[in-house]
């Protein structure tokens, strides 16, 4: 997450993990869920917002899926079936259900899948958001594996040269466990930036950064923008990773593409823009190390890897060298001890909706 887009200590007051966790757990059981999928979709939210991905945390998304609830685009309690089942891979229907319950179930079988037959993929149609994508990429990892996950999204981005957006966000993430260095773990949309973080500029006042978004006719605005302009008069749109085409946006459209035939078309549930929102399509797969060479030798030469970025002379002004991973390591170690930053606003609506479905508030 930007430095510019996380809260502070003027406007958040940090929460308890755990606190935060039981919560937001009885708000997912009173829109209908069970307790243990309630509990998962809780993990799944407090993790991003430990790692300090705060676009996908609870901050960002939770109120966005009651509403969900609550307008019935998703379905609680849904019943996922299987499809098309392989040795080493499988395809799953959804069943309208949300994907922060239904994409960590999908990765366990394309883990035990794994175990088996090396490698391990799952397709999920019919689905909803799955949040932050590190999150079932990491759940690899405790098998000695690692771990893939992209997902389809609705069309938000512009496609290079393009005035209508046809592309979703789109994320791709990818998680590889190392020995004693903190693993490597990349989770990045194949936009200039997440949608998500639009609405955090909004709540922070924060402007938004040259390069995010075109104007009416697709062309790049490569000047800083007020956030409560974005879409005020007409429609402005994301531009893909890169922004330009002179900067490589041709490289963003073409990897959110590869992203809506692996988790969209793959998976028969179509692409973004069909059947649209709110509809997404994921993909998981788990590769098993052991299968493909030495657990030991394999986590000593990424330690060796790893190592060689932070030993990489920086640049003038910054301390060291990081790698995918490594700030959202340190950021939960102390985010576990301190608390979470949660924004004011956002303890407001969580009175307000613990009020409103009689849950005892503990924000």
């Amino acid at each position: 997450m930007l430095e510019s887009f996380v809260s502070n200590n003027e406007n958040s007051k940090k929460i308890n993990s755990i606190d935060l966790k039981n919560n937001v757990s009885e708000i997912f059981q009173m829109m209908g869920e069970t307790k243990s999928d309630s509990e998962l979709a809780a993990d799944v939210l407090v993790l991003a917002d430990l790692r300090g991905v705060e676009s996908h945390g609870v901050s960002n998304m939770l109120r966005a899926y009651v509403d969900q609830y609550q307008n019935k685009t998703i379905k609680p309690n849904a019943n996922i079936s299987i499809i098309r089942d392989n040795i080493a891979s499988c395809s799953i229907d959804g069943d309208e259900g949300l994907g922060i319950i239904t994409t960590p179930k999908a990765m366990d079988i394309a883990i035990a899948k794994a175990k088996k037959s090396g490698i391990g993929m799952v397709t999920i149609k019919n689905s909803r958001h799955l949040g932050m994508a590190s999150y079932h990429s990491l759940k690899a990892l405790d098998h000695n594996m690692i771990g893939i996950c992209v997902t389809s999204c609705p069309p938000q981005v512009l496609p290079t040269f393009g005035t209508e957006p046809v592309l979703g966000t789109n994320p791709i993430s990818i998680a590889a466990p190392a020995n004693n260095k903190p693993p490597y773990v990349f989770d990045a949309a194949m936009s200039s930036i997440a949608a998500n973080k639009i609405g955090i500029a909004k709540r922070l006042n924060k402007n938004l950064l040259p390069g995010w978004v075109s104007d009416n006719d697709g062309s790049p605005l490569m000047e800083e923008l007020d956030p409560n302009e974005y879409k005020k008069e007409g429609e402005n749109y994301l531009l893909p990773l890169g922004s330009t085409r002179e900067l490589g946006s041709h490289k963003g459209f073409g990897l959110a593409g590869l992203v809506d035939i692996l988790g969209g078309i793959l998976s028969g549930g179509g692409y973004g823009v069909k059947p649209g929102r709110p509809n997404f399509g994921h993909m998981v797969t788990a590769y098993n190390i052991e299968a493909f060479m030495d657990y030991n030798e394999y986590i000593n030469t990424m330690d060796e890897w790893l190592q060689m970025f932070e030993d990489t002379k920086p640049m003038s002004g910054i301390e060291k060298v990081i790698y995918p991973g490594l700030p959202e390591h340190s950021t939960q170690l102390e985010r576990e001890e301190s608390g979470i930053p949660v924004h004011k606003e956002v303890i407001d609506w969580f009175k307000k909706i613990n009020k409103e479905l009689e849950i005892k508030n503990r924000i």
